[in-house]
């Protein structure tokens, strides 16, 4: 084995180097820089994502013990007054369009989603990560509050995001869907009560695609006609409507079913609104209720990834960042994938993050036990130190 075959070094080998390169070149990224070059910053800000570093001294020190062995990757001794420059200065969109780069790989390799029916399966969605005020002054949220906002267009295929904006926390998620995310034909798109607005349902419609949301309450509409009879798996009602509102009637020219549904797990009654006549009752209830795999994946990344604590306190800084940790989120995701690895993500992350620095392969790691895994540790000083 090579010397320098260490597994993070195969983790870098994932990444389109020529893609990386092209997008450091448009944006002139590089001019004039004689030490940390775009590719040296984020395969440091990559290094602290999978370790777990917390500021710009522990990353400094991580690097200066592990000099020896991580040399050949361009790491030596990278002054932490420098890194905070180049986050700082340097775009983030570089970062952004490495992480689509990368997406295009996970694409091409994600499982399908858990339901019968071949149609795309996506739910829109966002989250707040919240920012000190006195520290992050321009992400100002509300009174006494800062925070950023992450907007995702969810692929349920391989649970992976397939388009992010990031805006500030004050942002409509109506809005922000509307005007940034992309609508493919004969998909079907899950939407929480936030996004109801019709002017978004005929969009989708029009590009013969499906939507799938909760109904507010009290809608206003006539029921016109009955889809199909209620059954015994919670259906309560499957009806065609139509909206009684002429703001609504002009959008929505196209038959809508309302279908209310029990959810014995709840002890709720839920009512949906689709334009989908094809799919039952119950499965347009279950896609519903695969919404909140976006939930579990917003509290997957909140706990797993460092977007909390940040190296750096301007916006360019902080975005860098949240793009890196996306970016290893895709590249755990592809591992997985492409390797059919059986264990949770999460193993996933703790076995390469305790093993990053390790001469080993990636396969051979993936196949390890936890009894290796220690061995592994055990045997490596300068890693059992950190």
């Amino acid at each position: 084995m090579s010397q320098y075959n260490t597994i993070f070094n195969q983790m870098l080998h994932l990444i389109p180097r020529h893609r990386f390169e092209t997008l450091v070149a448009s944006h002139q990224a590089d001019r004039y820089v004689k030490h940390l070059t775009s590719w040296r910053q984020f395969t440091t800000l990559l290094y602290a994502q999978i370790s777990g570093k917390d500021s710009l001294r522990e990353i400094e020190q991580g690097l200066q013990v592990n000099e020896s062995r991580i040399y050949h990757l361009g790491l030596t001794r990278i002054k932490r007054s420098t890194l905070a420059d180049a986050n700082n200065r340097r775009s983030h969109e570089i970062f952004e369009g490495l992480f689509y780069r990368v997406l295009e790989r996970c694409q091409n390799i994600t499982p399908k989603h858990k339901f019968r029916f071949k149609n795309p399966l996506f739910t829109f969605d966002s989250t707040l990560i919240e920012l000190c005020l006195s520290v992050f002054p321009w992400a100002k949220y509300r009174f006494s509050k800062g925070a950023v906002k992450l907007h995702y267009q969810f692929n349920h295929a391989g649970c992976i995001p397939e388009f992010l904006i990031i805006t500030g926390a004050d942002a409509n998620d109506m809005k922000v869907a509307k005007k940034f995310f992309h609508i493919q034909p004969d998909s079907i798109y899950c939407l929480d009560r936030g996004y109801v607005d019709f002017s978004l349902f005929r969009r989708i419609h029009d590009r013969k695609s499906f939507f799938v949301t909760r109904a507010k309450t009290g809608i206003n509409c006539t029921v016109i006609g009955q889809h199909s009879e209620p059954n015994k798996k919670g259906v309560l009602a499957d009806h065609l409507i139509k909206f009684n509102i002429y703001e609504s009637r002009k959008d929505i020219n196209f038959p809508v079913r309302l279908i209310r549904y029990y959810d014995s797990q709840t002890d709720k009654e839920l009512t949906f609104l689709t334009n989908n006549l094809h799919l039952s009752a119950f499965t347009i209830a279950q896609i519903y209720k695969a919404r909140w795999q976006v939930e579990i994946f917003f509290k997957w990344i909140k706990q797993n990834l460092k977007i909390k604590n940040f190296l750096g306190t301007s916006h360019n800084a902080v975005l860098t960042q949240i793009w890196v940790a996306m970016l290893y989120y895709l590249l755990l995701a592809y591992i997985k994938f492409q390797s059919r690895y059986q264990r949770s993500l999460f193993y996933l992350h703790r076995v390469i993050r305790d093993t990053l620095l390790t001469k080993n392969t990636l396969l051979d790691l993936l196949r390890a036990n936890e009894r290796i895994i220690s061995k592994l540790q055990r045997d490596d000083p300068q890693l059992s130190f950190f």
